[in-house]
């Protein structure tokens, strides 16, 4: 403090390490981790979608997203800095990772981000030559086209995914069963069962050709083709044979597609409400309600909307005015918004 000379006993303390200073040997800022090896990356990734798609079928598409969204978000970057072999895989299982996160977000309500991520998976399936992610992409698109009461565009993607080299037996299943939706839209109730007809053919049929856990396409059965027919006859005006057609598939409707069971449950009130019978359709959509509660679907929640206004009539029915309650009170909450990229 005083300036003076050091004495010879008194040792000059050692100046501390900043605090984020490089240890000896690395360079200043380099990452001390090392990259994600991109085919390890892929095994894990193709290990882990199964899950995935089981927690968004029984608990909801909130369930798997912000992972799944994630996992793309580094699939993205993994395959910029890729080539050759490793990249190829990386843009295969990318395309079923991001065709997925499309519709996680179409349940959950975003539209925007299901376009998006459904025309990136086009995209990286195009690159890969893999024919058979791109059949089911087209299926999607129409699915997507059909949310939308696209009519037409809903037909004619779904013919192109009939069309596509890549199409196995399940995929023009599920293609044609969304051609059928577009035709039952335009009112066209011969050429809707027509397609619907062919559908559950294929459907029925054991497919061996496809034995990749990473796309899922189990749920196509003749069940969800069933229930599929069933929401269109509503449209095609005979709710008495949906209100059957959908209370026979319930039954049969595996639990672990519980997401699913809500927009079932959903569409079953509206047609037991067009075709005269409140007391039923309250008590389904109470159970519908229930289900949408716990998996925030959007699908789900707008089903029951419609099932709603088709219940307008009878509010003086205590059933219906106990449900209509608790869907004005849940519609009435600010939804949460989904992840945003």
């Amino acid at each position: 403090m005083l300036g003076l000379a050091s004495r010879e006993w008194e040792q000059e303390a050692p100046s501390p390490r900043p605090r984020h200073q490089a240890p000896e040997g690395t360079a200043s800022g380099q990452s001390l981790s090392a990259p994600i090896d991109p085919e390890f990356f892929v095994c894990h990734l193709r290990s882990v979608m199964p899950g995935h798609y089981k927690a968004a079928n029984l608990l909801g598409s909130r369930h798997a997203l912000d992972s799944v969204t994630r996992h793309v978000q580094l699939l993205d970057r993994l395959q910029q800095n890729a080539g050759g072999h490793a990249r190829d895989e990386l843009l295969t299982i990318g395309a079923r990772t991001a065709e997925f996160l499309g519709w996680l977000n179409q349940d959950l309500g975003d539209f925007d981000q299901a376009l998006y991520w459904s025309d990136r998976a086009m995209e990286w399936a195009q690159e890969t030559g893999d024919d058979v992610m791109a059949a089911y992409v087209l299926f999607r698109k129409s699915n997507q086209a059909t949310a939308r009461r696209n009519a037409q565009q809903a037909v004619s993607l779904a013919r192109a995914a009939q069309r596509s080299a890549g199409a196995t037996p399940r995929i023009r299943a599920l293609a044609a069963q969304q051609e059928a939706q577009g035709h039952a839209l335009m009112g066209n109730q011969r050429f809707a069962q027509t397609k619907f007809d062919e559908a559950h053919e294929r459907a029925d049929t054991p497919d061996d050709s496809h034995a990749d856990d990473a796309l899922d396409l189990a749920y196509c059965t003749p069940t969800y083709i069933e229930m599929q027919r069933a929401n269109c006859l509503i449209e095609l005006g005979d709710p008495h044979t949906a209100v059957g057609m959908f209370e026979a598939e319930l039954r049969v409707l595996p639990p672990i597609y519980r997401n699913d069971q809500g927009v079932y449950l959903s569409r079953l009130a509206r047609a037991y409400a067009i075709s005269g019978e409140p007391e039923q359709a309250a008590a389904a959509a109470d159970r519908a309600l229930s289900i949408a509660i716990d998996t925030e679907s959007a699908r789900a929640m707008s089903e029951l909307s419609a099932a709603g206004k088709a219940l307008q009539r009878w509010s003086a029915v205590p059933e219906v005015a106990t449900f209509t309650g608790r869907l004005t009170l849940m519609s009435s909450k600010e939804p949460s918004r989904p992840l945003m990229i």
